[in-house]
């Protein structure tokens, strides 16, 4: 049996996200595990802009968020092709970021979780973003971190 079977890569298509690729997927080809990209939509942050509005409203707000998403985790599948034989599964949810990642890498018996220390909303001068923060300190698997090149 190998250590890790199942790798969770949360992504938000930052720079940093991206490099957290280039770990999982490696770590992945190496342990022969299969990588599982997840990109939240941060709903409540949408909230958090005072948005109002009907269903249209929102569904006019978020979507430019999906496509931002998706566009996230193909990249982890992209790169993964050129790999060969690494197997990815992406997946888009909706919720706060670091409970969604915490609940997922529970559904899917993650094994570690490797991601960037933070993402687009995450300032330089804080060791760690809120998001990978808040996963470290809850989830109970391990967690690889990985730093802005």
């Amino acid at each position: 049996m190998n250590m890790y079977d199942t790798i969770l890569i949360p992504t938000d298509g930052s720079d940093t996200a991206e490099r957290a690729i280039d770990y999982g997927l490696d770590l992945a080809r190496q342990y022969d595990a299969t990588v599982y990209a997840l990109s939240v939509i941060d709903v409540a942050e949408l909230l958090e802009v005072d948005y109002v509005g009907d269903r249209d409203d929102f569904e006019a707000t978020i979507e430019p968020l999906e496509t931002e998403a998706k566009r996230a985790v193909t990249t982890v599948d992209e790169r993964a092709r050129r790999l060969d034989d690494v197997e990815v599964i992406t997946v888009v949810r909706e919720g706060a970021p670091d409970e969604t990642i915490v609940a997922y890498a529970d559904e899917i018996e993650a094994d570690l979780i490797v991601m960037g220390t933070h993402g687009r909303r995450g300032l330089p001068r804080y060791l760690l973003g809120s998001t990978t923060e808040r996963v470290v300190r809850t989830v109970d698997v391990p967690v690889l971190t990985v730093p802005v090149g």
